[in-house]
Protein backbone atom coordinates (compact mmCIF):
# COMPACT_ATOMS: atom_id res chain seq x y z
CA UNK A 1 0.00 0.00 0.00
CA UNK A 2 1.29 3.42 -0.87
CA UNK A 3 -1.30 5.39 1.12
CA UNK A 4 -0.20 6.69 4.50
CA UNK A 5 -1.77 4.80 7.38
CA UNK A 6 -1.76 5.21 11.14
CA UNK A 7 -2.43 3.11 14.21
CA UNK A 8 -5.52 3.45 16.39
CA UNK A 9 -3.37 5.25 18.96
CA UNK A 10 -2.13 7.75 16.37
CA UNK A 11 -5.67 8.29 15.04
CA UNK A 12 -6.90 8.93 18.60
CA UNK A 13 -4.17 11.55 19.07
CA UNK A 14 -5.03 13.27 15.78
CA UNK A 15 -8.76 13.34 16.59
CA UNK A 16 -8.36 14.36 20.23
CA UNK A 17 -10.31 11.36 21.57
CA UNK A 18 -9.59 8.06 23.32
CA UNK A 19 -8.41 4.89 21.60
CA UNK A 20 -11.69 3.24 22.66
CA UNK A 21 -13.68 5.95 20.89
CA UNK A 22 -11.72 5.44 17.68
CA UNK A 23 -12.26 1.67 17.93
CA UNK A 24 -16.01 2.18 18.23
CA UNK A 25 -16.03 4.55 15.24
CA UNK A 26 -14.11 1.99 13.20
CA UNK A 27 -16.41 -0.88 14.25
CA UNK A 28 -19.50 1.19 13.40
CA UNK A 29 -18.08 1.97 9.96
CA UNK A 30 -17.81 5.72 10.59
CA UNK A 31 -14.04 5.59 10.00
CA UNK A 32 -12.56 3.34 7.32
CA UNK A 33 -9.92 0.87 8.51
CA UNK A 34 -8.46 -2.58 7.91
CA UNK A 35 -6.62 -5.18 9.99
CA UNK A 36 -3.15 -6.66 9.58
CA UNK A 37 -2.58 -10.41 9.71
CA UNK A 38 -1.71 -9.93 13.35
CA UNK A 39 -5.10 -8.37 14.04
CA UNK A 40 -3.87 -4.78 14.42
CA UNK A 41 -6.03 -1.99 13.02
CA UNK A 42 -4.56 0.28 10.38
CA UNK A 43 -6.43 3.45 9.48
CA UNK A 44 -5.76 5.45 6.29
CA UNK A 45 -4.64 8.95 7.21
CA UNK A 46 -7.10 10.28 4.65
CA UNK A 47 -9.97 8.60 6.56
CA UNK A 48 -8.87 10.26 9.80
CA UNK A 49 -8.63 13.65 8.11
CA UNK A 50 -12.04 13.18 6.47
CA UNK A 51 -13.68 12.37 9.82
CA UNK A 52 -11.94 15.29 11.49
CA UNK A 53 -13.25 17.60 8.76
CA UNK A 54 -16.80 16.29 9.27
CA UNK A 55 -16.74 16.83 13.05
CA UNK A 56 -15.13 20.21 12.57
CA UNK A 57 -17.96 21.50 10.37
CA UNK A 58 -19.88 24.19 12.17
CA UNK A 59 -22.51 25.33 9.72
CA UNK A 60 -25.68 26.40 11.50
CA UNK A 61 -28.97 25.07 10.17
CA UNK A 62 -30.25 27.12 7.28
CA UNK A 63 -33.33 28.26 9.19
CA UNK A 64 -31.17 29.54 12.05
CA UNK A 65 -33.39 27.70 14.52
CA UNK A 66 -32.23 27.05 18.07
CA UNK A 67 -31.34 23.36 18.22
CA UNK A 68 -31.14 21.05 21.22
CA UNK A 69 -29.45 17.66 20.83
CA UNK A 70 -30.37 15.04 23.44
CA UNK A 71 -27.95 12.10 23.71
CA UNK A 72 -29.53 9.32 25.77
CA UNK A 73 -29.37 5.55 25.30
CA UNK A 74 -32.64 4.81 27.12
CA UNK A 75 -35.48 5.07 24.53
CA UNK A 76 -38.15 5.81 27.16
CA UNK A 77 -36.05 8.59 28.67
CA UNK A 78 -35.33 10.03 25.21
CA UNK A 79 -39.05 10.21 24.54
CA UNK A 80 -39.73 11.91 27.87
CA UNK A 81 -37.06 14.56 27.27
CA UNK A 82 -38.36 15.26 23.77
CA UNK A 83 -41.98 15.47 24.94
CA UNK A 84 -41.13 17.72 27.89
CA UNK A 85 -39.02 20.15 25.88
CA UNK A 86 -41.60 20.36 23.08
CA UNK A 87 -44.37 21.03 25.64
CA UNK A 88 -42.62 24.25 26.73
CA UNK A 89 -43.48 25.85 23.37
CA UNK A 90 -40.08 27.46 23.07
CA UNK A 91 -38.73 28.35 19.61
CA UNK A 92 -36.46 25.30 19.58
CA UNK A 93 -35.93 22.15 17.54
CA UNK A 94 -35.21 18.93 19.46
CA UNK A 95 -33.03 16.19 18.00
CA UNK A 96 -32.24 12.90 19.73
CA UNK A 97 -29.41 10.36 19.45
CA UNK A 98 -29.19 6.98 21.12
CA UNK A 99 -25.41 6.77 21.44
CA UNK A 100 -22.22 8.76 21.43
CA UNK A 101 -20.83 8.09 17.97
CA UNK A 102 -24.14 8.91 16.29
CA UNK A 103 -24.17 12.13 18.31
CA UNK A 104 -20.75 13.10 16.94
CA UNK A 105 -22.01 12.58 13.39
CA UNK A 106 -25.14 14.63 14.13
CA UNK A 107 -23.09 17.43 15.66
CA UNK A 108 -21.02 17.50 12.46
CA UNK A 109 -24.09 18.02 10.29
CA UNK A 110 -26.07 20.48 12.41
CA UNK A 111 -24.20 22.14 15.25
CA UNK A 112 -26.56 22.21 18.24
CA UNK A 113 -26.93 25.23 20.49
CA UNK A 114 -27.43 22.96 23.51
CA UNK A 115 -26.07 19.46 24.03
CA UNK A 116 -27.84 17.42 26.74
CA UNK A 117 -25.69 14.38 27.51
CA UNK A 118 -26.24 11.19 29.43
CA UNK A 119 -22.88 10.18 30.95
CA UNK A 120 -23.31 6.42 31.32
CA UNK A 121 -23.66 4.95 27.82
CA UNK A 122 -22.15 1.95 26.06
CA UNK A 123 -19.33 2.66 23.66
CA UNK A 124 -18.61 6.36 23.38
CA UNK A 125 -20.12 7.75 26.58
CA UNK A 126 -21.08 11.30 27.50
CA UNK A 127 -17.56 12.10 28.67
CA UNK A 128 -16.10 11.14 25.30
CA UNK A 129 -18.66 13.21 23.39
CA UNK A 130 -18.10 16.18 25.69
CA UNK A 131 -14.31 16.00 25.43
CA UNK A 132 -14.42 15.64 21.64
CA UNK A 133 -16.73 18.65 21.21
CA UNK A 134 -14.65 20.76 23.60
CA UNK A 135 -11.47 19.91 21.66
CA UNK A 136 -12.74 21.93 18.67
CA UNK A 137 -12.54 25.73 19.08
CA UNK A 138 -15.22 26.04 16.37
CA UNK A 139 -17.70 24.39 18.76
CA UNK A 140 -16.86 26.58 21.74
CA UNK A 141 -20.31 28.23 21.75
CA UNK A 142 -22.16 24.90 22.16
CA UNK A 143 -23.74 24.83 25.62
CA UNK A 144 -23.19 21.44 27.27
CA UNK A 145 -25.16 19.96 30.18
CA UNK A 146 -24.91 16.46 31.62
CA UNK A 147 -28.07 14.67 32.76
CA UNK A 148 -26.92 11.82 34.99
CA UNK A 149 -27.74 9.60 37.93
CA UNK A 150 -24.12 9.96 39.08
CA UNK A 151 -23.58 12.28 42.03
CA UNK A 152 -21.14 15.17 41.87
CA UNK A 153 -18.81 13.16 44.14
CA UNK A 154 -18.88 10.25 41.67
CA UNK A 155 -18.23 12.63 38.79
CA UNK A 156 -15.32 14.16 40.70
CA UNK A 157 -13.88 10.68 41.14
CA UNK A 158 -13.93 10.34 37.35
CA UNK A 159 -12.16 13.67 36.88
CA UNK A 160 -15.04 16.09 37.39
CA UNK A 161 -16.75 18.27 34.81
CA UNK A 162 -14.93 20.90 32.73
CA UNK A 163 -15.61 24.55 33.46
CA UNK A 164 -18.78 25.72 31.78
CA UNK A 165 -20.50 22.31 31.70
CA UNK A 166 -23.77 22.26 33.64
CA UNK A 167 -24.97 19.39 35.82
CA UNK A 168 -28.51 18.03 36.25
CA UNK A 169 -29.12 15.08 38.54
CA UNK A 170 -31.59 12.37 37.49
CA UNK A 171 -34.50 12.35 37.96
CA UNK A 172 -34.27 15.73 36.26
CA UNK A 173 -36.21 18.66 37.70
CA UNK A 174 -37.73 19.91 34.45
CA UNK A 175 -38.39 23.42 35.69
CA UNK A 176 -34.63 23.79 36.26
CA UNK A 177 -33.84 22.34 32.84
CA UNK A 178 -36.33 24.72 31.19
CA UNK A 179 -34.68 27.65 32.97
CA UNK A 180 -31.29 26.53 31.68
CA UNK A 181 -32.53 26.21 28.09
CA UNK A 182 -34.28 29.58 28.27
CA UNK A 183 -31.01 31.15 29.48
CA UNK A 184 -29.09 29.54 26.61
CA UNK A 185 -31.73 30.77 24.15
CA UNK A 186 -31.54 34.32 25.52
CA UNK A 187 -27.75 34.17 25.28
CA UNK A 188 -27.93 33.23 21.61
CA UNK A 189 -30.51 35.93 20.84
CA UNK A 190 -28.26 38.51 22.48
CA UNK A 191 -25.26 37.31 20.49
CA UNK A 192 -27.17 37.40 17.19
CA UNK A 193 -28.52 40.85 17.97
CA UNK A 194 -24.98 42.09 18.60
CA UNK A 195 -23.81 40.62 15.27
CA UNK A 196 -26.63 42.33 13.39
CA UNK A 197 -25.79 45.66 15.07
CA UNK A 198 -22.11 45.32 14.12
CA UNK A 199 -23.01 44.57 10.46
CA UNK A 200 -25.12 47.74 10.30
Amino acid sequence: MTEEVCTTQQAASLLGMSVTSVQHLVESGEIEAWKTRGGHRRIPLSAVQAYKAIVGKTSVAGDGQFTILVVEDNPIQRGIYESQINSWRLPVRVRVCENGYKALIDIAGVRPDVLLLDIMMRGIDGYEVMQTVMAYPELSDVNIAVLTSLSMAELEARGGLPTGVSYFSKPVVYEELRGYIRACLAQKMKRLSAQITVKR
